[in-house]
């Protein structure tokens, strides 16, 4: 769990129902379910006309990340590399083979087959710089679906407001109803601003963050990959990939 996530949001709460409470509006003044129609469904609408559907699938399947970060182990990676290099020099290449089939990260077992396979240094670089980079990109492409939503969410609250106080004007002749149709009017654009402000570009952000330490991740195992692959000693294999931990 990530707490700073999780205590942001409870301070996201407390900011706008604490400080609407404050003001004297009191918490029914946050509902109105036209504005929440127009900015929710309104905003979620122009993400869909942007993403591919396999985009925003991913998307959603990233969100919890925001929450609870894939865990990443980069202190255990380097000790088994430096394991597979020592049975690498013992045991030559083909020792690894039996390692490759049990280890659990698919990137580090597909690393280690290549090994296994005898393929060139230069070119394990190549197959896992790609499958690593085409990773960062798709979900690099989910992330930014909420930061779109955070630029989408205010203009869509700026409609709502209009359309509010369309309604408003369309009743001018009844003055006990301008002020609650006023008030209703401009929910909308707290809806779309707060939304974008306190969640769609924080989490985009966030989601952003968890993906480029998983692609450094994912280079610290190439470079391992590559150094075993190269003959190097585990020593400085070890001295290398300890500068990621930085």
């Amino acid at each position: 769990m990530d707490i700073l996530t999780l205590i942001g949001v409870l301070l996201a709460l407390v900011a706008i129902f604490g400080g609407t409470i404050a003001k004297g509006s009191g918490l029914a003044a946050l509902w109105n379910l036209a504005a929440f129609v127009i900015v929710v469904i309104g905003t979620i609408a122009a993400a869909l006309i942007q993403a591919r559907p396999a985009v925003f699938l991913q998307s959603m399947k990233i969100l919890p990340w925001a929450f609870m970060p894939p865990r990443l182990d980069p202190e255990a990676i380097i000790e088994r590399i430096i394991g597979w290099s020592q049975v690498a020099r013992k045991e030559g290449l083909l020792g690894l083979e039996s390692l490759a089939e049990t280890e659990e990260d698919p990137f580090a077992r597909k690393g280690l087959q290549l090994l296994v396979d005898g393929t060139e240094p230069e070119t394990i670089r190549t197959i896992l710089e790609v499958d690593s980079q085409t990773r960062e990109d798709f979900h690099t492409q989910a992330a930014k679906v909420y930061e779109s939503m955070g630029i989408y969410a205010p203009t869509m609250g700026i409609i709502g407001a209009v359309m509010g106080l369309m309604a408003v004007m369309q009743n001018l002749a009844d003055p006990s109803r301008l002020g609650a149709g006023i008030a209703a009017a401009f929910v909308a654009t707290i809806y779309g601003i707060a939304s974008a402000n306190l969640f769609f570009l924080p989490v985009a952000n966030k989601l952003k963050a968890i993906i480029q330490n998983q692609g450094s991740y994912r280079e610290m195992i190439i470079e391992g990959i590559i150094s075993i692959a190269e003959g190097e000693n585990p020593r400085n294999i070890e001295t290398k990939l300890q500068g990621y931990l930085h």
